[in-house]
Formats: C-alpha cells, sequence, structure tokens
C-alpha cells in the first residue's frame, strides 16, 4: 500500500469505527454490510421523504422493484462486460437427496460445499433503474415517460469505507423520451439534487465523473464518457474532505438501455434515458459526519427541512 493511500485508508476506517461505536452502523462480520441502527433508518427515510417533495414539480409514475434482476434480462445489459467484479449472481441447490448428503459431508469436512450449488434464474441488481427497462419495451406515450423507483441493489465491491457498502438504497427519477428530453431531464436533476443537499447543509460539488468501467477497455469507454460529460456526480466529504464522496449521480445513457429492451419514442425512434440517483445511506452517513451523531441536536434548518 502507497503512502498516497494511507491517510485516506486510514480515514476510512477512523469513520467506520466511530459510526459502530455510536451504535449506527450494526456490524455482519462482512465489510461493506451492515445493519442501521433506527436513528440511521430515520434519517434515510426523513431524506427520502425530502426527495420526493422536490420532485413534485413533475409527475413521476412509482414503481418498485425487488432487488433481484432475471438472469435474462441482466444478460441483455453489458453490465458482465463493463463491471463484472461488481456483479452479484443468485446461486442454490437444486440437487436430490444424495446430492444433498454430498453437499453436508463436503460442509462438515471444511471442503468447499459452494461447487454443489447452480445458477438460478435471478441476478441482485446492481440499479434501481434496470427492471425499468424491460418493463417500458415498446411504444412509449406522446412525451415519454418519468418513473420515480427506488429500492436496494447490490455491487459487490467490500470495503472499509463506510459510504462503499455491498448492499444499500438508491432513490432514482429517470426519464424516457427523446434526446431533448432525457438530456433535459439529466441537467434539470444535477441542478434540482445539488439543491436538494444544499438544503439540507451539505457542502456539495457538481464534477464531471465516469462510472467505474473494469479492465484496459473500461478505460477507454471512461474517457469517452468523461470527455461526453455523460455522467456527473454530485460529491460531498463523508469519510474524507480531500477525497469527497459521490452520493448523487445524474446520467445520461443515450440510447444504450433503449436500443436493448426495444423502447422506442411515439414517433418510433430509439428513445434515450437519462436518470438521477441518491445513494440514501451514503447521504445519511454525509449528513452525520456534518452535523453529528444526535439529529435532535442537528441545526434547525436542516431538522425542519427533513421535519426530524
Amino acid at each position: 500500500m502507497s503512502a498516497a493511500t494511507q491517510p485516506l485508508d486510514d480515514a476510512y476506517q477512523s469513520y467506520l469505527a466511530e459510526l459502530i461505536d455510536a451504535g449506527l452502523l450494526l456490524p455482519s462480520g462482512v465489510r461493506g454490510v451492515y445493519g442501521l441502527s433506527g436513528t440511521f433508518e430515520q434519517v434515510v427515510q426523513s431524506f427520502e421523504r425530502y426527495t420526493g417533495r422536490m420532485a413534485a414539480e413533475h409527475t413521476y409514475e412509482v414503481m418498485r422493484f425487488p432487488p433481484l434482476l432475471a438472469r435474462q434480462t441482466y444478460l441483455k445489459t453489458d453490465h458482465m462486460e463493463t463491471f463484472p467484479n461488481l456483479m452479484g449472481s443468485v446461486h442454490s441447490f437444486m440437487g436430490d437427496e444424495r446430492h444433498h448428503m454430498q453437499l453436508a459431508n463436503r460442509r462438515a469436512a471444511g471442503e468447499d460445499w459452494t461447487t454443489d450449488l447452480s445458477p438460478t434464474e435471478v441476478m441482485m441488481a446492481p440499479a434501481s433503474c434496470y427492471p425499468l427497462y424491460p418493463a417500458s419495451a415498446g411504444t412509449l406515450p406522446p412525451g415519454g415517460r418519468r418513473v420515480d423507483l427506488g429500492g436496494f441493489v447490490f455491487r459487490h465491491e467490500p470495503s472499509d469505507d463506510p459510504a462503499r457498502m455491498q448492499i444499500f438504497r438508491q432513490r432514482e427519477f429517470v426519464r424516457l423520451g427523446t434526446p431533448d428530453e432525457a438530456l433535459a431531464h439529466r441537467d434539470y436533476w444535477l441542478t434540482r439534487g445539488e439543491e436538494i443537499l444544499r438544503n439540507v447543509g451539505l457542502d456539495v460539488e457538481p464534477v464531471v465523473a465516469n462510472d467505474p468501467f473494469f479492465g484496459r477497455g473500461g478505460r477507454v469507454m471512461a474517457a469517452t464518457q468523461r470527455e461526453q460529460q455523460l455522467k456527473y456526480e454530485l460529491v460531498v466529504p463523508v469519510a474524507s474532505a480531500e477525497k469527497p464522496t459521490a452520493v448523487a449521480s445524474s446520467n445520461y445513457h443515450l440510447d444504450h438501455f433503449a436500443a436493448a429492451f426495444g423502447i422506442k419514442t411515439a414517433d418510433g425512434e430509439v428513445a434515450h434515458s437519462a436518470c438521477i440517483g441518491f445513494g440514501l445511506e451514503r447521504v445519511a452517513l454525509a449528513l452525520f459526519r456534518k452535523h453529528g451523531f444526535d439529529p435532535t441536536l442537528w441545526p434547525t434548518p436542516v431538522r425542519n427541512v427533513l421535519n426530524l
């Protein structure tokens, strides 16, 4: 580990320890997987309700999907090609009684019993918007669609950074429509998202960003994404002020998802899509860092905004 990364790792571990000592995060024995205290959950729910109120300028269809995605749906995306290190595939035992005895004996002997498991029909959803695209296949109504999404998502990146959880919640607002409609949505929510975060007292900065594409080809994709300014992140200090954390991102997907799932505009063209996604646990972690671990002592304007 280089000297340059050591202080940042220390900052992650220090803030994680503080959160655990305060009883806000409950360790599970696996990095990036935590239980949440009632206080933590109260802050998450209060902020999520606030984003809903701030979205009321437009009418959104509300949809909620489970954190599971059909394997065939997953394979219609390029997630495996671009983020293989983040995927979560659900496997289970599908054998008979004889094979079950083999499984139990392997476990009792301390051997690798997972070799007796087989893939199921589902994957863990890597983003709240993924199930929306197959559900939207076909022709959009005139004016496209605005959809309010939310729920747990999974990304396999175990870390001591408390903001880099393996399973966490997103609140997303997605636009499906023409290129102009999608881009306008991205730009609107970039401004609106910054306003939301500033209203709860966070020191937020919008920055051009890229997704963590995997491998050598991923570096080219990341450079292209940044060059075209398709992704912006809203970053705030969480564990480190020198290296702030993205708590929300506003993205323009071009026709990436619509082409894969056969989504067309009312005039028959391939649709475009855009979204903003708030990482709810990350926002809560930023709020605890900025205002302290006891929400009853937070500044009155922040408490009023969140109805705490």
